[in-house]
């Protein structure tokens, strides 16, 4: 990974990277994400672009013209329950991990967040056995408010999901 990371709004020209990246990030770690790689894979990158219209968002990190990291905010338009953004899909390429970019990608969110009228609060989960993806969550300031047991299941195995919001 070079200098150049940028971190900006996917539109509809990444989509195509955006799919190629969820797909490996999809495959290479099933207890990080509620998605399964199979089921993902048929899609296709335009069935992605309910994530960057509407009131959705997708920021994507680029090293230079490389997307190497992405996250999304979705929110319900229901009007009560249209003050939370639900932040989805964090994921980071493997070379570029240890760099810093989950956390510009998760600050720029919580930013664009902010900016987004009406949004008050976030919320997350994560796996609860994922200690980087937890300390990442933690120090930019969500807390934790419950534990859904069981919450994956991958084979016969199961996995909780912590769950997490942050007042904006």
């Amino acid at each position: 990974m070079g200098s150049t990371l940028s971190i900006c709004l996917l539109v509809e020209e990444d989509l195509p990277a955006y799919k190629a990246l969820r797909d490996s990030m999809l495959e290479a770690h099933p207890d990080a994400f509620t998605s399964d790689a199979l089921t993902e894979a048929r899609r296709t990158p335009e069935s992605y672009r309910s994530r960057i219209d509407g009131p959705h968002f997708t920021l994507g990190a680029f090293d230079g013209d490389e997307l190497v990291g992405a996250i999304s905010c979705e929110r319900d338009e229901r009007l009560k329950v249209r003050h939370i953004g639900h932040v989805v899909g964090m994921m980071v390429a493997p070379a570029a991990r240890g760099r810093g970019v989950g956390a510009a990608l998760l600050d720029a969110c919580i930013a664009c967040a902010r900016q987004a009228g009406g949004l008050e609060q976030l919320t997350l989960s994560v796996t609860a056995s994922n200690g980087a993806a937890r300390r990442l969550y933690l120090s930019a300031g969500f807390r934790s408010y419950g534990l859904l047991e069981r919450a994956i299941k991958l084979g016969d195995a199961y996995l909780a999901k912590e769950l997490m919001s942050l007042a904006l």
